[in-house]
């Protein structure tokens, strides 16, 4: 007998051999007999089709290769958020209370639990399990009321209702960790903010989410401050409007970023980057736009133009940043000058890449950006009319001319190239010994020596021996 599907089996997060999966449609497939459910693939390289069997289309995928049919008995549609507290809680639970969480940059340990039960629990942590909704009204506020840190990531959450059927029971939620999971968008997501009213964490890695579609959620998380959204689809930053207020955190690390449109990051009314090219903010100025963003990273997002960093440093409250694994580069080629560069662009940093800047990092970075674009600068009008083209291109220089003051033109002065006659020295030969007893130069010559007159001298009566290097 085949197991029982729930009647709204359709678009439901199922399990199938551990991998995660999207069912969409349930019936027959001719000219097979029995049930099938066709389901799309978190993994689209588990698939075999796309959805079409023999001609017929029975559902549709996003990749090409995205979907199977597989039998009822093979799928589980997992079990409510109790019953997998139990099962992991009390089969694993030395296990467990011996691990870490950690959700973005925030971690707890579970050392300072004394009495292990579930009314108890700090944290919860569901990751991988089959989750897929809350259970019984009112069971979760009961039994696990004091839990301030929840990780549901690569469960089988279906929803953001079904989320927040389960937040709105947890009280004293402040973390939250969603990576993994496949959710639909909510049809009203200010309808759902009183679930998510005290979350300040947010991580929402690996979710095949855009940023149009973070911005449409936004509203349900009226506090939050740090988002992390790592490995997602996002390639533009559109302007959002009346949310993500308080963000002072905003993880997009290895997000196919187009580099333009983190400009348009300023927009954010606590970040701090405004579109240049939209005159939105003039360079060098900052926007009241995301005030409070202290922390932004975006590694591995193939950034590579400095104009970007220009406007980042339009942020007020950036502090730390972290730019690894892109591809910005000095005229020298060298990654270290780089980073010179980030620090002298980046006025208010204190941390880069996870390193502390300490105050004669900064002072040196500083200075080399004078010098390094000191010619630049004296061509482009100097202190008497600097050029528009100029101060685009660096904003920050003014600052610091103010800082440290003007580049004379000699510290400016580029090395000339190692040619050999760049390091001659002028050498006099002069042979001792003569009838007359008179000084006769013999000959003149050039070589490469210190920049003092050099005699070669014979000792009179003596004219088998030979000359003797004198540097006078």
């Amino acid at each position: 007998m085949e197991p029982e599907v729930p009647g709204d089996a359709v678009g439901r997060r199922v399990s199938i051999g551990g991998e995660r999966a999207t069912v969409r449609y349930v019936g027959p497939v001719p000219p097979t007999t029995g049930l099938w459910l066709g389901v799309e693939w978190d993994s689209p390289e588990r698939g075999k089709h796309n959805g079409t069997h023999e001609g017929v289309q029975y559902f549709t995928c996003r990749h090409p290769k995205g979907g199977s049919f597989v039998r009822p008995a093979k799928v589980s549609f997992g079990v409510d958020y109790l019953n997998a507290v139990q099962q992991l809680y009390e089969i694993n639970a030395d296990e467990v209370l011996s691990e870490e969480i950690s959700i973005s940059s925030k971690k707890l340990k579970w050392g300072g639990v004394k009495e292990r039960s579930f009314e108890s629990l700090p944290s919860v942590l569901l990751s991988r399990c089959e989750v897929n909704g809350p259970g019984a009204d009112g069971e979760i506020r009961r039994t696990t009321p004091n839990v301030q840190w929840l990780d549901l990531s690569g469960t089988l959450m279906s929803c953001w209702e079904d989320v927040a059927a389960i937040t709105e029971q947890l009280d004293k939620l402040e973390g939250l960790q969603l990576s993994y999971n496949r959710l639909r968008l909510p049809s009203e997501p200010s309808a759902l903010c009183q679930a998510f009213c005290n979350l300040k964490v947010l991580a929402l890695n690996s979710c095949d989410l855009t940023w149009p579609q973070i911005l449409n959620c936004a509203p349900m998380w009226p506090q939050l401050e740090d988002l992390c959204l790592e490995e997602n689809n996002i390639t533009e930053l559109q302007r959002p409007e009346g949310v993500l207020q308080p963000l002072r955190s905003l993880n997009l690390s290895s997000n196919p970023l187009v580099q333009h449109t983190v400009f348009s990051m300023s927009a954010l009314p606590r970040y701090s980057t405004q579109l240049l090219h939209l005159n939105l903010v003039f360079a060098g100025s900052q926007t009241s736009m995301f005030p409070e963003l202290k922390n932004l990273n975006l590694d591995h997002n193939n950034i590579t133009e400095w104009c970007v960093v220009d406007e980042l440093a339009k942020l007020p409250s950036l502090v730390q940043f972290s730019c690894r694994g892109n591809r910005l580069v000095s005229s020298d080629g060298n990654p270290k000058t780089a980073n010179q560069m980030l620090i002298a662009k980046l006025g208010q940093l204190v941390t880069l890449n996870s390193c502390e800047i300490y105050p004669e990092d900064r002072r040196g970075a500083e200075l080399d950006y004078i010098k390094m674009f000191g010619e630049e600068w004296l061509k482009a009008g100097g202190q008497s009319q600097t050029g528009t083209e100029f101060t685009c291109r660096h904003p920050r220089y003014q600052n610091l001319i103010d800082k440290y003051g003007a580049p004379e033109e000699g510290e400016l002065k580029k090395p000339e190239p190692f040619v050999l006659k760049n390091q001659l020295l002028k050498v006099t030969f002069v042979l001792h010994g003569c009838s007359e007893g008179k000084r006769t130069p013999v000959q003149t010559s050039e070589g490469p020596c210190s920049r003092s007159e050099t005699h070669l001298h014979q000792p009179q009566g003596d004219a088998g021996s030979q000359p003797t290097l004198v540097l006078l």
